[in-house]
């Protein structure tokens, strides 16, 4: 079996692969690469979701590429507008042709003897087994399943003589119009799905288990749109790009440090945008903001079809399914044509791979994050992953920034092989996103890699502070050991 080889090589071409692959291909025009991608087309999650209604649940002016602005004035975009942008930075830049799809990642494995990873891969299509060989691994495979949704078991689902339907498989062409609709779930995708339904439903009823804080944002950012009419567009996009940067961080760190200010301030907001006719005991959550990420609806759309009564809330747990909709603990039965599980993910690390060296297979978990771009005792690997309190790409953007700094350094040092040394006290028993409460992060606790005590070993979570150290500070600093080739190596 003939292995083929890229000087880097790049698992996913989802908004993290592209945005690693354009910097690469700009910063080195001259570098071979390959992307390897098991969906027959750009984008990951954004063109996996096609559900009514799907959008980013961050502005569009920090989640876009910073190399490469987002050219709309909607602050929070749909998904097909976030594939068309993804796949027209790819076509830009010309890493598209970099790509072969179609590809399942099964397992890595370093050789330190030959400094160099290999990568076997499973051709869904035909079966085939291929592989690749590269000196530096960079995985952008984002941290959930792609093959299956997170689903509860829900007493009696068999019963029911409907449609049920997980938002991350869609049917195609499903017509919802005129039915009633039961979606079970309170967070992003719940919200976006219940205001895209009601207008052709005969009623969406939003079941949930306990509460999510929901906040309206402008679906068009009117000083962005203002400026335009005055400024350059690029000094207008790095403008709102910082505004929208620095009002995400000043919520975040706001919701720590003043937490019942906070909430007054978002129960307030709900209450105007509901009117007098909604409990708000279906918008108060027991946690404080920002235990869980906030929900942003555009324009109150969910407040509105609420308050005109196309849409209701419903806070209570499902006793079972029935024939013809769901009865609660309370009692009460919900009549429904069609139940929307939007329970949420299931987590996944590195797209199911493996990771070994030497043959010895290395668990995540079992091990922390360096500068949470690099994992400890790893050679030649960068994990992209992004932020979960702020938008994912800013995270995106830093972490191949500091890429292109460390292959420049090798480059120049003449040295192949980097690795994170850590001691093993230097570990927690914490996950790299257990700040959130999530239901998903707290599935993840045995999958992601851990917390360490300090930083390097310790994910932060701030832009302003990776800004700093991942693209200013040195890249030497005692604890990333390089080395030079083997004899293997050279041969």
């Amino acid at each position: 079996m003939t292995a083929n080889h890229a000087t880097v090589l790049i698992i996913g071409a989802g908004i993290s692969g592209i945005g690693v692959a354009c910097r690469l291909r700009r910063e080195f025009p001259d570098r071979d690469f390959a992307i390897l991608e098991r969906r027959d087309a750009i984008g990951g999650t954004w063109d996996l979701f096609r559900y009514p209604g799907v959008r980013s649940d961050s502005d569009m002016f920090s989640f876009g590429y910073e190399f490469r602005p987002w050219d709309g004035l909607k602050v929070l975009a749909d998904g097909a507008s976030i594939r068309d942008y993804v796949t027209a930075t790819a076509r830009e830049y010309g890493v598209d042709e970099a790509i072969h799809h179609g590809l399942r990642v099964l397992a890595a494995d370093w050789s330190s003897e030959r400094q160099r990873w290999t990568v076997t891969a499973l051709h869904e299509a035909s079966g085939e087994t291929r592989t690749w060989t590269c000196s530096f691994l960079v995985t952008c495979t984002g941290y959930y399943d792609y093959d299956r949704g997170h689903l509860p078991e829900f007493p009696g689902a068999q019963e029911f003589r409907g449609t049920r339907i997980h938002p991350q498989h869609w049917p195609e062409d499903f017509d919802h119009a005129g039915k009633k609709v039961v979606v079970i779930g309170s967070g992003a995708t719940a919200v976006t799905l219940v205001p895209a339904m009601a207008g052709t439903a005969a009623h969406v009823t939003m079941l949930q288990r306990s509460p999510s804080y929901v906040f309206s944002v402008p679906s068009i950012d009117r000083i962005a749109a203002w400026q335009q009419r005055f400024l350059a567009a690029p000094l207008v996009h790095r403008m709102t790009r910082r505004r929208a940067i620095g009002a995400q961080r000043a919520v975040f760190k706001a919701s720590r440090r003043f937490p019942r200010a906070v909430r007054r301030l978002l129960l307030a907001g709900v209450r105007r945008g509901v009117g007098p006719g909604v409990d708000m005991a279906h918008f108060s959550p027991r946690y404080a903001p920002w235990d869980e990420r906030l929900c942003a609806v555009p324009d109150g759309d969910l407040f509105k079809v609420l308050r005109e009564g196309r849409a209701s809330v419903v806070t209570d747990t499902v006793e079972t399914f029935t024939a013809t909709g769901i009865r609660l603990a309370s009692g009460r039965e919900l009549e429904a044509d069609v139940i929307v599980t939007a329970t949420g993910l299931n987590l996944q690390a590195l797209g199911g791979a493996s990771i070994s060296v030497d043959g010895e297979v290395r668990e995540l978990h079992d091990g922390c994050t360096y500068k949470s771009v690099m994992l400890a005792g790893i050679p030649n690997l960068a994990w992209v992953f992004g932020y979960t309190n702020a938008s994912w790409t800013l995270k995106v953007d830093l972490a191949s920034g500091y890429l292109v700094r460390l292959l420049r350094h090798m480059d120049a040092t003449g040295r192949t092989v980097a690795v994170p040394v850590g001691r093993a006290t230097d570990a927690t028993d914490a996950g790299v996103v257990d700040a959130l409460s999530s239901g998903y992060v707290r599935r993840a606790k045995d999958i992601m890699p851990r917390q360490g005590r300090a930083f390097p070993w310790r994910m932060v979570m701030d832009y302003k502070h990776d800004r700093k150290v991942l693209l200013r500070d040195p890249i030497e600093d005692g604890v990333l050991r390089f080395s030079g080739p083997t004899a293997a190596a050279r041969a």
